[in-house]
């Protein structure tokens, strides 16, 4: 860490973390549900995933908010499944959301909860590769 404590492998000072930015369109409600009333849980949700969101709200005629996140690859695949899970309409998939979005409220999120996820994404994809090209 430098002295004005600013942390030299910070994030943000890698370019290609700005690269590909994920972005994703959802409703007024399940963006409330995630970032809070006034964007209340906004910046924590930044802050532990190591992310920059923008919130452009009525961004489409529909009225969606458009949902722009830079950060680590691996991070907006977290997010992206957290916000994919807490849309879905399947109560298992909603009650998965909803424990990763306490989570992430709650605490920054670590290499073990990214490598989890990824794991989980691998064996779904390998599931469904099992299904379609094998069966």
């Amino acid at each position: 860490m430098e002295a004005n404590g600013v942390n030299e492998n910070a994030w943000w000072t890698e370019p290609n973390n700005f690269e590909d930015p994920l972005v994703m369109f959802i409703d007024e409600g399940l963006e409330e549900l995630i970032f809070g009333h006034g964007d209340l849980y906004l910046r924590r949700i930044e802050v532990h995933s190591n992310t920059l969101i923008q919130l452009e709200r009525w961004f489409t005629p529909s009225g969606q908010t458009r949902v722009t996140v830079v950060g680590p690859f691996r991070v907006k695949q977290w997010l992206m499944d957290m916000i994919q899970k807490l849309g879905s309409q399947e109560t298992y998939q909603q009650s998965q959301g909803q424990e990763m979005l306490q989570h992430v409220q709650n605490q920054p999120l670590s290499s073990a909860d990214l490598e989890a996820s990824f794991w989980v994404q691998i064996s779904v994809m390998g599931l469904l590769f099992n299904i379609l090209f094998v069966l």
